[in-house]
């Protein structure tokens, strides 16, 4: 009874004394706590809730007043504003690069003496003194041989021209590599694999910051010049997702949600498409199929409006000077035979097997600069291979060209008033000039001469753009990889239209290919095995189809196209399963659950879940029985992101899950805010603080940045469910339980090195590397 008296005394005057104020950081949010460290993957799941509850008590709060009411309509309208940021933004760089570009790549020729400004194009436009043999040329255009030495004829004004070439090259990729190595060394590569990265929750700042943006753009304009075999495509995907980025720091509403963000990144990168071809709906189908993660038909809708928006500044700005969109704008006059499908199909084969030993050996190359002290001179590496570019790309005018024009010129349609060698066939002279249309005709000299000029570029371009693809200059892919099946589809374009000249009598021709006829047209072979390459080497279907006929303007040979970007896909995948992107991501162990890859094995969420059997205990915090100073020695000696909350260590019930940044500055905050907060306080994550007694120094109620509803599975559950859950919610980690008590934990990198380790690779490299 005597003890009973004490134990209601010191009950009484625990509960009359004044207790010390708990900060509950459920109440006062903390600038930082819900925010993710760099290297880190988002959780999805927290971040669309966040939302949720943002979005209710806006509409809440509009019932309230007008200008309640007002926010909650500019709320509404910010994401469409934002498109029309992202789009006009975008359109505008993309322009000035075309532009810049353009005068930049003929600069390594010659000068314009009229305006410096204007490239050779340009520069010839408004001269009247050339004349039609020599319609390429104009007097108010000077070769470096020309105003060096008076002369642009001779061997020494060849080799003048031929230095000068070398020379502005090495100029131009020196100065993007050095610009990218001082300021933004994300700046490099085609930013493709990454963004992917992004887009399914990995955070890698400065990613898509302001510097990279203005060092991209800069760079990408000089890589292109210089001449090396890559392309600005793929470049300007990223450079349309810096602008997203940087633009979603005006409205709250994206800056402070990292899954709200990535919706306007990947209306970004349907931007970037869209200003890199004039392709605006190839641009959000491109968004859909290879890069976006996550993709509602918010973002679908908003993508659309803001590729609109962008394809129209584009060709507001008018950067190719014939008031057309479109990159390669084609005409073709004849229409194709089902019996052409079977060159078609041949093409799409050979795209599917040049795609995927593109992808083994452009990989090896990367593992080797990885791996080997090639990797530390990277500005000695561009400029080697700018200069075996430039020096073996001289000779050949076909690859002395900037890429695009080439791939221009492979799809172009003969025509009358054509000064290209490819169309100088013979008996040109003896044909009616009425129209424009031209039958086929017997090869000349001058075309046999061409197509060894291209074989010669075709052998060219397959090697060297192996070795560009991943140097530390911006370098896409889409327009090198064009090239190769441009030319391999021009050669077997003039083959087949030979054969149809000198054996129309033949099976295979007779009954649709009379004499005098336009049977064969060279140009679209080039457009199909085009897109058989590109389809080979990046894996996409739909979204390239619709690019390339978007592209070209050439809508009736979708079936051509289709067959052979499906037959490429088909054998390119029989060969690896990987396309580029998705090699690459692999290669720098980002951790990426790609979307398209079956789960086939038949193991359980026990057999993936930390610890093992031969690791140490799960580390967990008790939700009331831990000192400020034992949850800072948890932190302090492991390195895990989060931890499980449980009710006790002998119960091991699940309460919950608390991330490491939001201990760390939750604990930091309390010790300068909150009075009496030493190392020996209580930290509790229950809903009632039990009473304490008079001498305990003052507790820290922390429920607020607890995750009361953290996922898990049962330890049977089987991994192609638990994988499948990863993906469709972006889960970041999963909690594995037996009869409701915690056994363990699987994160995102314990689910990708388990997947290393069934294909029998280095389970250790997925790490950001």
């Amino acid at each position: 009874k005597a003890n009973e008296e004490e134990m209601k005394n010191i009950t009484t005057r625990l509960q009359t004394k004044k207790a010390p104020k708990l900060m509950d950081f459920l109440d006062e949010p903390l600038p930082g706590v819900g925010t993710y460290e760099d290297f880190n993957t988002i959780d999805w799941v927290r971040e669309k809730s966040k939302d949720r509850d943002r979005h209710r008590e806006i509409a809440s709060q509009s019932k309230e007043s007008t200008w309640a009411l007002m926010k909650s309509i500019s709320d509404a309208f910010s994401g469409w504003l934002l498109m029309l940021f992202v789009g006009l933004m975008s359109g505008a760089l993309a322009g000035g690069i075309d532009i810049s570009a353009h005068w930049m790549t003929d600069l390594k020729e010659g000068v314009c003496l009229s305006a410096f400004w204007f490239n050779h194009e340009h520069c010839c436009w408004n001269s009247n003194e050339n004349t039609f043999q020599e319609r390429d040329k104009c007097p108010k255009w000077k070769s470096w041989a020309e105003l060096i030495i008076g002369s642009n004829d001779g061997p020494f004004a060849y080799i003048m021209n031929y230095v000068m070439y070398v020379c502005w090259a090495l100029l131009f990729s020196f100065l993007a590599v050095s610009l990218v190595r001082a300021f933004a060394p994300y700046a490099c590569g085609s930013g493709i694999p990454e963004i992917k990265t992004i887009l399914s929750g990995f955070i890698i700042r400065g990613y898509l910051g302001k510097w990279t943006l203005m060092i991209k753009t800069i760079t990408l304009v000089l890589a292109v010049s210089s001449g090396l075999s890559l392309g600005k495509e793929g470049p300007l995907v990223h450079v349309a997702c810096c602008c997203g980025n940087i633009l979603c720091h005006l409205f709250t509403k994206y800056r402070k949600n990292e899954a709200k963000r990535r919706e306007v990144l990947s209306a970004a990168a349907a931007v970037g498409v869209s200003v890199a071809f004039g392709a605006p709906i190839g641009g959000v189908l491109f968004s859909l199929e290879e890069v976006s993660y996550y993709f509602p038909l918010k973002t679908l809708w908003r993508s659309f409006f803001a590729a609109l928006v962008a394809a129209f500044t584009l060709r507001s700005i008018n950067p190719f000077g014939n008031s057309r969109l479109v990159l390669f704008y084609v005409e073709f006059h004849s229409p194709w035979h089902l019996v052409e499908l079977v060159p078609f199909v041949l093409l799409g084969i050979f795209g599917g097997i040049w795609g995927a030993f593109f992808i083994r050996a452009n990989i090896m190359w990367c593992r080797r600069r990885k791996t080997t002290r090639l990797g530390h001179y990277p500005v000695l590496e561009v400029l080697v291979v700018t200069a075996v570019t430039a020096v073996l790309a001289f000779p050949n005018s076909y690859t002395r060209m900037s890429t695009s024009e080439l791939i221009s010129e492979l799809f172009n349609d003969c025509g009358l008033l054509d000064s290209s060698q490819l169309c100088n066939y013979a008996n040109v002279s003896d044909i009616e000039r009425g129209s424009n249309a031209l039958p086929d005709r017997p090869a000349s000299h001058d075309v046999y001469t061409a197509m060894w000029q291209l074989a010669l570029a075709l052998v060219f371009k397959m090697l060297i753009t192996v070795v560009t693809f991943g140097m530390k200059v911006p370098s896409g892919l889409f327009i090198p990889s064009m090239a190769v099946g441009a030319i391999a589809g021009r050669l077997l374009g003039v083959g087949m239209e030979q054969l149809a000249y000198y054996h129309h009598d033949w099976v295979l021709f007779r009954g649709w290919c009379s004499p005098g006829a336009d049977c064969i047209t060279p140009g679209l072979y080039a457009m199909v095995g085009a897109a058989a390459c590109l389809g080979g080497v990046t894996r996409m279907t739909v979204s390239l189809v619709v690019i390339m006929f978007e592209l070209t303007g050439g809508l009736e040979y979708i079936v051509p196209l289709m067959a052979a970007t499906m037959t490429s896909k088909w054998v390119a995948d029989a060969l690896g399963r990987e396309g580029i992107y998705e090699a690459h991501i692999r290669l720098n162990g980002y951790p990426f659950l790609e979307p398209k890859e079956e789960f086939s094995h038949k193991t359980l969420a026990m057999d993936v879940m930390r610890p093992r059997r031969s690791d140490p205990p799960l580390s967990v915090i008790t939700q009331d029985g831990m000192s400020v100073e034992e949850v800072e020695t948890l932190i302090t000696d492991t390195s895990y992101s989060g931890f499980p909350v449980v009710v006790s260590h002998e119960s091991q019930r699940l309460v919950g899950f608390v991330l490491r940044r939001d201990l760390v500055i939750s604990i930091e905050n309390a010790r300068q805010r909150q009075d009496g907060v030493v190392s020996t306080s209580q930290i509790f994550f229950t809903e009632y603080t039990p009473p304490q007694l008079p001498s305990s120094p003052s507790p820290l109620k922390l429920r607020g940045i607890l995750d009361l509803s953290p996922f898990t599975v049962t330890d049977h559950t089987a991994m192609d469910i638990v994988v499948d859950i990863f993906r469709k919610l972006g889960l970041r980690q999963c909690l594995v339980t037996h009869n409701g008590r915690l056994l363990g934990i699987i994160t995102k990198k314990d689910i990708l090195k388990h997947m290393a380790q069934i294909a029998n690779r280095d389970p250790d490299s997925i790490l950001f590397n």
